[in-house]
């Protein structure tokens, strides 16, 4: 059986990003997200929101970048991977939480919602969280138009 844990996540930070580092110097970032959903009710006859608080956790570059960019309120789209975690808390009790381990993530939003005052866009460059490559992008090629032949019909 194939396993397949992909999340990708469109909202706004719940609060500011916390930004630590390893004992090895590998950045962290952890930082809440706040995913609302709307409906019309039929029943009801009105429009319901739900929201959804979500716990993320961005590594090395993207962890960086986010903590540099990102304040509470600042939309942005996360997607990674589900984590589940369990711990004993001091009082005994068994506790657990899911949380999302971002792999890619884009700003949202335009330069008048980025959270500060005085606030510089955000750089254009891979925001893969595991790329420690600080070259530029790889350029894309020019796509060419399919030749009569590559047509399958």
């Amino acid at each position: 059986m194939a396993n397949f844990n992909r999340v990708i996540l469109a909202g706004n930070l719940t609060r500011d990003p916390e930004l630590s580092y390893t004992p090895s110097n590998a950045a962290i970032c952890k930082f809440g997200l706040a995913v609302n959903r709307k409906w019309f009710s039929k029943a009801e006859n009105t429009t319901r929101e739900e929201t959804m608080f979500i716990d993320c956790v961005a590594w090395a570059k993207s962890g960086e970048l986010i903590n540099q960019y990102c304040r509470k309120g600042k939309p942005i789209l996360v997607e990674g991977r589900l984590n589940y975690e369990t711990w004993t808390s001091s009082e005994g009790q068994k506790r657990s939480r899911h949380s999302v381990t971002v792999d890619n993530f884009q700003f949202l939003g335009g330069p008048g919602q980025q959270g500060q005052q005085g606030d510089r866009p955000p750089p254009a460059a891979d925001t893969r969280a595991n790329s420690f490559d600080d070259g530029p992008p790889p350029v894309p090629s020019t796509p060419q138009p399919p030749s009569p032949d590559d047509v399958p019909f």
